[in-house]
């Protein structure tokens, strides 16, 4: 699967500091069908959890946004 990242998503890591190998990791670990996904993950380093929101289309994982999720809220 070829991960890529749309601006939007690139602009949300660089103000938070989440290095896109993070993001890779968590991703190429997961079994992602078709559609958009909302992912959810404590990641070591954050006081947050970090949310992913991705889009799959002909074995593209296109990551729309990440951030850490404030107060800890989960979905």
């Amino acid at each position: 699967m070829v991960i890529k990242f749309s601006r939007h998503a690139k602009r949300r890591a660089k103000l938070y500091n989440i290095s896109e190998d993070i993001v890779i990791n968590i991703l190429e670990n997961l079994e992602l069908s078709e559609g958009e996904h909302e992912i959810i993950r404590d990641v070591s380093g954050f006081k947050y959890p970090l949310k992913i929101v991705v889009t799959v289309e002909n074995d593209i994982a296109t990551v729309v946004t990440n951030y850490p999720l404030k107060k800890g809220r989960r979905s």
